[in-house]
């Protein structure tokens, strides 16, 4: 790999380096200006006659020398060690979870959110080689991480993972599977696919129709489903009550599960009812295992020798050389 800056924003202070020449020079007409208001020519000559003004554009060289090689300094150049760089072969995951309040139903104990974080964590862990991605959704999707081999990062997003992360309820499948694909580098050629965690709750048409555009790019959509057919209520936190619809009728949150297993088959993916974590965990990594998995260069545990102290020496330098100079001539009585 290549030469670098850690810190490129550095060099903007070189814009800078003109002003405090264009200060100095401003500086020296005003000296000029004010020695000839002064009025006789030859006192001004006989006070300054021991300044040397080649000493002092000298020293201010010096300053504004190490000025700009400080800016180097600051930018931090360095040079990565190819060899601590990882080839990961493996494949892109965007995982969609659903943080809508009918995830909080206790039909799957303790709830449907809380078993899909525990599924999620423990598949994380099954794919050391895979980047990761994970958006979040209820009425809207949002792009919790971008795809990353920072398992842990994504470990924790899953863990935190709440219906107040969404501000707008509902269960917005289209603009989860949209947001996910968005997550995927379009001229990477590794085997994108997209796990869907959700009690499908629903009436998004949007939903198959954007399955069938997934398809045409390739991308598998293999979906999980939380709850039961015949439903639960669902406990609002506020209150402690199960929640009630504007007529007052109790809420009661079902699973649908034709629709995730249209959206599964439509991309030769497959659906799951979450009832046994370590089933699910099996199911879903026999979808993966005989993909072609492309090789990636992973740079985020690149270690870097770096090189600024090769240019803090001469700063220092510079100085300690405009301090110890004299802007001074002799003068011969």
């Amino acid at each position: 790999m290549n030469f670098q800056f850690q810190y490129p924003e550095a060099f903007w202070l070189l814009l800078l380096v003109p002003v405090l020449v264009a200060i100095y020079f401003l500086y020296l007409a005003w000296r000029k200006r004010a020695a000839r208001r002064i009025g006789d020519e030859r006192l001004v000559a006989e006070l300054t006659r021991s300044h040397s003004p080649k000493k002092a554009l000298l020293k201010f060289s010096l300053v504004a020398l190490a000025f700009a090689i400080g800016c180097v300094t600051l930018a931090n150049p360095r040079k990565p060690d190819d060899e601590s760089a990882e080839v990961r072969k493996g494949i892109d995951v965007v995982i969609a979870l659903d943080v809508s309040n009918s995830m909080l139903a206790t039909d799957v104990a303790p709830s449907r959110l809380a078993q899909a974080q525990k599924l999620l964590t423990s598949l994380i862990d099954k794919m050391p080689n895979d980047r990761i991605g994970l958006v979040v959704f209820a009425g809207n999707a949002y792009t919790q991480m971008p795809l990353s081999t920072d398992h842990d990062a994504a470990k924790l997003f899953v863990s935190t993972a709440n219906p107040n992360m969404v501000p707008e309820q509902g269960t917005a499948i289209a603009d989860a599977l949209l947001q996910s694909s968005a997550a995927f580098e379009e001229a990477s050629q590794r085997f994108k696919t997209i796990i869907l965690v959700t009690d499908g709750e629903t009436h998004d048409e949007e939903a198959l129709p954007t399955t069938q555009e997934l398809a045409k790019k390739g991308v598998m959509v293999n979906t999980v489903g939380l709850g039961s057919p015949s439903g639960a209520t669902i406990i609002d936190s506020a209150t402690h009550q199960a929640k009630t619809d504007e007529n007052g009728q109790v809420v009661i949150s079902k699973l649908n599960e034709e629709l995730l297993q249209q959206v599964a088959q439509t991309t030769n993916g497959t659906y799951i009812h979450l009832e046994n974590i370590p089933a699910a965990l099996a199911t879903i990594q026999d979808q993966y295992k005989n993909v072609d998995k492309k090789a990636l260069l992973d740079t985020s545990a690149l270690n870097y020798e770096s090189y600024y102290i090769w240019f803090l020496l001469p700063v220092f330098l510079f100085l300690l050389t405009e301090l110890f100079l004299p802007d001074r001539k002799e003068v011969k009585e």
